[in-house]
């Protein structure tokens, strides 16, 4: 969010960082320059303090654009209310398009929750008959006198222990206490660059891109680890045309640092930026929206749980997962605030 402060004058008295950041200039070169001039229609600012000035409102919202000196004018929600002295008044910016994307997460992030809440408490119910089933299935295995029977047993106990096996993954995240401690995330892509090139050995390269700089941070280093490799997991499983093929198949590990982004309506000065970008088909434009949600999978024999977990295990570390998918490109982006 994007703030000033304005005096009854229209002149900025205060502006916060996000707003600096915005507009390319200093706070010293933005107090006492009159706002509207930022602008690109000044007469909205103008009718707004008129109208908060002479109480005619309490608050006034409308959409604006942000003049910016050295880029495209930036599209704003703004929302112009009474400030803490006797005739100002406080300016706050929200620009659409991260408005949109904010707004996007929290749906998201609302349904998965809901849909993991469901998910797992069908998982507990289900646990138990499990169980059952299963002794019942080694019992009447012992007793059946026809060889030919114990066929039938057996794809009773096959299934009943894959299930077992579903029912334990979507219960892991909420199983184990968490161990947090300071992370190297170099450490982590090479672990898990590691594990997935000793499981696809040919045909695939994993290419690093690391920025040396960044520190390290708090938090749980398996829980990360597995977030990663169930991400990188999936990028080489969506490789496996082009290995067959013979062609290139490519994953890129990419750590960079962004500053001043918003996770969750709340800005961090720092934030950690790890792409996992493959050569893939990419995601079917069906399964964007949901292919963070449990059981949904565009993978013939996928459970749907690798980036569900994932998704999860991020948002345990305050941060968030962005999906960017064409043909050819596919880019996971783990998002996780640092101090």
């Amino acid at each position: 969010m994007l703030v000033a402060l304005l005096r009854p004058d229209g002149t900025v008295e205060f502006s916060n960082a996000a707003l600096e950041h915005q507009l390319g200039v200093s706070r010293r070169s933005l107090e006492g320059a009159t706002f509207s001039h930022f602008l690109t229609e000044p007469a909205l600012l103008q009718t707004a303090l008129a109208a908060i000035q002479g109480r005619e409102c309490e608050t006034l919202r409308c959409d604006a654009s942000l003049r910016r000196p050295f880029s495209a004018a930036l599209p704003v929600h703004m929302q112009v209310s009474p400030g803490p002295r006797a005739g100002e008044v406080v300016v706050e910016l929200w620009p659409l398009e991260q408005q949109a994307r904010q707004d996007r997460e929290e749906r998201l992030t609302e349904q998965a929750q809901l849909t993991k809440d469901l998910v797992r408490n069908l998982a507990h119910e289900v646990k138990n008959p499990l169980g059952g089933i299963r002794g019942a299935a080694q019992l009447l295995d012992m007793e059946l006198p026809d060889p030919q029977w114990k066929e039938y047993t057996g794809v009773i106990l096959h299934e009943v222990d894959r299930l077992q096996s579903l029912v334990d993954r979507l219960l892991a995240p909420h199983r184990h206490p968490r161990q947090l401690g300071d992370v190297n995330i170099h450490e982590v892509c090479e672990r898990v660059r590691a594990l997935v090139l000793a499981e696809h050995p040919q045909g695939l390269r994993i290419v690093r891109d690391y920025d040396a700089s960044i520190p390290e941070f708090r938090g749980d280093r398996e829980e990360l680890i597995q977030a990663l490799l169930n991400i990188v997991q999936n990028a080489a499983q969506a490789l496996a045309g082009r290995m067959a093929a013979g062609e290139d198949a490519c994953i890129v590990l990419r750590t960079r640092v962004a500053r001043q982004v918003t996770l969750g309506r709340q800005r961090h000065r720092l934030v950690l930026q790890l792409h996992v970008i493959d050569n893939g088909p990419g995601v079917p434009e069906a399964l964007r929206e949901r292919i963070f949600y449990p059981l949904v999978s565009g993978r013939d024999g996928g459970t749907g749980l690798g980036l569900t977990l994932a998704h999860t295990l991020v948002q345990r570390h305050h941060g968030r997962i962005e999906c960017d998918s064409r043909p050819g490109h596919t880019d996971f982006c783990i998002l996780i605030p640092m101090p």
